[in-house]
């Protein structure tokens, strides 16, 4: 689930924003925030079926060990944006990396009394949801910070592209999960080695997020009629420009809104969001559902059941191999074929179905990867679409509101969708791919015929 930067170890291309746009210094920083929280979930996904086989489980309770965090998840995402609203960007960031970072060090020492013997399996698995929980509760209001801070300062045309941008942290994190959990599995810590390295590594970014990013606490920047500022006309603005810093001026945006200028309440039910509400928990089911099943499926299709510590290598390749098509999809594609919304989502869930129909039949790792990573090309292309095309949907105002109803639907989709996937893939192979494959389907139909066009998303107006 549902996510700070030394800046030369990240190809990060430029923002394409007109106008005022975000320092590169500041969207390292957000790119940061996002990246480490995807590692670090996605370091815990390759080494939990090898936890889990070492301590003897069935794999649909590693699955539903997650429920209650994604339940959280889903109620508190929209309450902390709505707060970000009031409180601020940086500060709802700060949380949602305190809740990181306790959740991934306790979860640690939770698995870690397990495997050593200390707590049975039944226990373990009650500790390691109870702490995996504050993920859910409190990492929970990070990316609908991030995404309201990113959509607030850039312009319609080009939000598709900011918003593809910052969700690729989320790919390079899946790069490097993977890939640095079994150099993580150090003498002492064994298969928890990842939990307290990245744990590690997100205080330095929470340091960093503290001292580097302006506040943008709306007491402190409340100058004129909010939500225009830096794209707008600029009328209504009661502070000269020869009177600003040059922070005042890149966050002039939304966070200047006057106490008498909140949005109206956005509905789930608003028939400008709905449409993309409907496809974002579809196409996040199949997301969660194959993301669930492919541990599983490599400890079994490569015989690794009686040797779990071994299985960790094979499962990151996979997910790695899955996280550079992602990378693919956002820094690649979506800015070269400048696909907006609606086009992105289509073509995502093509690309999908074909990745999942090559996983239903590989029997050996090269294939596996390779439909791995068709599938996760295509789930690149759709979920920046979703995103931008539900920030697109709205007006700039009401930005917080819906980055936490996109938060909310993104965690709803891991309320028991990997467990499902789990139980039907030991159930039946083809059963658990065919589901997969008909959510890809509904949301291919749904948005050929509802979501709005990119010509009109797109489009900059007032």
């Amino acid at each position: 689930m549902a996510d700070a930067d030394p800046t030369e170890a990240i190809p990060l291309a430029p923002l394409p924003v007109a106008g005022q746009a975000i320092s590169r210094g500041r969207l390292v920083l957000l790119f940061m925030v996002m990246l480490v929280t995807a590692a670090g979930n996605t370091a815990m996904q390759s080494v939990m079926p090898s936890i889990g086989t070492a301590l003897q489980v069935d794999d649909v309770w590693i699955s539903l060990a997650y429920t209650w965090s994604a339940l959280l998840w889903v109620t508190c995402a929209p309450m902390w944006a709505k707060r970000s609203d009031k409180r601020g960007r940086k500060a709802m960031m700060a949380l949602g990396m305190v809740g990181f970072i306790s959740s991934m060090t306790l979860c640690g020492i939770a698995l870690q009394l397990g495997l050593a013997g200390v707590l049975t399996a039944f226990w373990t698995l009650v500790l390691f949801a109870l702490c995996r929980s504050l993920y859910g509760l409190l990492g929970s209001a990070a990316p609908p910070a991030v995404q309201a801070y990113v959509a607030s300062r850039t312009p319609r045309s080009e939000r598709t592209q900011a918003l593809a941008l910052v969700a690729s942290s989320f790919g390079l994190g899946t790069v490097l999960g993977p890939a640095l959990a079994p150099l993580l599995l150090f003498p002492g810590t064994g298969l928890t080695g990842p939990f307290y390295a990245f744990a590690a590594v997100a205080v330095v970014v929470l340091i960093a997020l503290r001292l580097r990013l302006p506040n943008d606490e709306p007491q402190f920047a409340a100058r004129g009629r909010a939500f225009d500022a830096p794209y707008g006309s600029g009328a209504g603005r009661h502070v000269r420009d020869s009177d600003r810093s040059e922070d005042d001026e890149e966050d002039s945006g939304e966070m200047q809104a006057a106490s008498d200028s909140e949005p109206p309440e956005l509905k789930w039910t608003d028939k400008r969001l709905l449409p993309w509400m409907v496809a974002g928990l579809l196409g996040g089911h199949a997301q969660a559902m194959i993301l669930g099943i492919s541990g599983f499926l490599v400890l079994d299709r490569l015989h690794l059941r009686d040797t779990p510590e071994a299985g960790a290598g094979p499962v990151g390749i996979v997910l790695m191999v899955g996280a550079v098509a992602t990378l693919l999809a956002q820094w690649g594609l979506i800015p070269t074929l400048r696909l907006g919304p609606k086009a992105s989502t289509l073509w995502g869930m093509l690309l999908a179905i074909v990745g999942v129909a090559i996983i239903a039949v590989a029997q050996d790792l090269h294939a596996i990867a390779l439909g791995f990573a068709v599938a996760s090309l295509g789930f690149g292309l759709y979920r920046p679409g979703f995103t931008a095309g539900s920030s697109l949907a709205v007006t700039r105002p009401e930005q917080g509101q819906v980055s936490g109803k996109v938060a909310s639907i993104n965690g709803a989709s891991y309320i028991y969708a990997p467990a499902l996937g789990v139980w039907l893939y030991g159930h039946s192979d083809w059963l658990g791919f065919a589901v997969i494959i008909g959510f890809c389907l509904a949301v291919f139909a749904l948005g050929h015929r509802s979501l709005q066009s990119d010509e009109y998303l797109t489009r900059d107006r007032g």
